[in-house]
C-alpha cells in the first residue's frame, strides 16, 4: 500500500540512521517508532480505500521533512535540544531529548493522516499517532516532573511496591521488604537497595494503554457494554504487565547482578518488551473476536 509506504519512508530512515535507538528503553530511544507504524498499518491494512493521487503526492514533503529533523540531529540540532534544557529546569534530559522525536512523529502521522483520510482519521487508524503523541506527553511529565514529583502518578507506586514484596517472598525467590516506594532486596549477590518512581513501576503505560484503547474502541461498531468490557479487561491485563515488570526488575537483582550498570542496561528495556507487544496483541485479539463474531452474526442473518 502506497499510503503505508510513505508513511513508513522517515520511520525506516530513522531505523537505518540510528540503529543503536531502537534498543533503548521508553524514554532512550526510538523504538516506540516501530510500534506506532505498526498500529497504523494493522488499522489501515484492511480498509479497502483509495487516495488520489494529489494526497499522496503532498505526504511527501512531510516525509521529508521529517527526514532532514533526524539528519540534522548528528549535525547539532541534538546537541542545541540538550543544551537549552537547564533553561525550563529539565532534571531528566533523556526524556527531554526523545519527548522532541517523538512530538515530530506525533505530528506526521497526524498531519498525513488527515491529509489521507480527513477527520475520519480519528476513527480509521487513531492508535498510531495516539501511541506517538501519548508517549511525547509522557516523555514531558518525565523531563518536567521527574522521579516522584508529580504525586498523583506516584501514588499507586506503593501498592505495586507491597505486591512486588509478597510475590518475591512468597516464591522464595530472595529476602524482600518495603517501605513506601523503596524495596530492599537481598539475593544471590548481596543486598541491594531499589527505589522505585512512577515510570519504572509502568504507571506511563496505563496512561498510553487508556488512550489507544479508548481511540480504538471508539472506531469499533460494537455495544458500549462491550466496549467498556474490553476496556476493563485491558486495564487488568497491563496491571499485570506493570507488576511483572517490578518483579523482573526485582529477579535481576536477586539472581542476576548487583552491578548498577547492568541494572541500568536491564532497566531501561524491561518495561518496554513487555508492554508494547502485550498492547499490540491485546488489539489484535480484540479485532479478531469481533470480526469473528460479526461473521458469524452475518451467517445467521442470511440462514434467518
Amino acid at each position: 500500500m502506497i499510503a503505508l509506504g510513505i508513511i513508513a519512508v522517515p520511520i525506516l530512515y530513522a531505523l537505518v540512521a540510528y540503529p543503536d535507538t531502537f534498543s533503548l528503553g521508553w524514554n532512550q530511544g526510538r523504538g516506540g517508532f516501530l510500534f506506532a507504524l505498526a498500529f497504523i498499518g494493522a488499522e489501515i491494512m484492511g480498509i479497502q480505500f483509495r487516495i488520489p493521487k494529489k494526497k499522496l503526492l503532498a505526504v511527501i514533503p512531510l516525509a521529508a521533512a521529517v527526514i532532514v529533523y533526524l539528519t540534522t540531529l548528528q549535525f547539532g540540532l541534538r546537541d542545541y535540544i540538550v543544551s537549552i534544557a537547564p533553561q525550563y529546569h529539565i532534571q531528566v534530559v533523556y526524556s527531554w531529548e526523545w519527548m522532541w522525536d517523538f512530538v515530530v512523529i506525533a505530528a506526521f502521522f497526524i498531519a498525513s493522516l488527515t491529509i489521507f483520510f480527513g477527520k475520519k482519521w480519528i476513527r480509521i487508524s487513531p492508535a498510531g499517532p495516539i501511541y506517538a503523541a501519548g508517549t511525547a506527553i509522557i516523555l514531558s511529565l518525565d523531563a518536567f516532573f521527574p522521579y516522584d514529583s508529580l504525586g498523583p502518578l506516584q501514588y499507586v507506586v506503593p501498592y505495586l511496591v507491597k505486591i512486588d514484596v509478597f510475590l518475591i517472598n512468597l516464591f522464595n525467590l530472595g529476602i524482600a521488604n518495603g517501605h513506601d516506594n523503596i524495596m530492599f532486596l537481598k539475593g544471590d549477590h548481596g543486598p541491594f537497595a531499589l527505589q522505585v518512581f512512577w515510570p519504572s513501576a509502568g504507571v506511563h503505560s496505563m496512561i498510553i494503554y487508556s488512550l489507544v484503547m479508548m481511540a480504538f474502541l471508539l472506531k469499533m461498531n460494537i455495544p458500549r457494554n462491550r466496549k467498556a468490557a474490553y476496556f476493563a479487561m485491558g486495564v487488568i491485563g497491563t496491571i499485570g504487565v506493570n507488576i511483572i515488570r517490578i518483579l523482573s526488575l526485582s529477579i535481576f537483582v536477586l539472581k542476576v547482578s548487583t552491578n548498577v550498570n547492568e541494572f541500568e542496561s536491564f532497566h531501561g528495556i524491561a518495561g518496554e518488551i513487555m508492554f508494547l507487544p502485550w498492547l499490540f496483541a491485546f488489539l489484535l485479539i480484540v479485532t479478531f473476536v469481533e470480526s469473528r463474531r460479526l461473521k458469524k452474526q452475518g451467517e445467521q442473518t442470511r440462514i434467518a
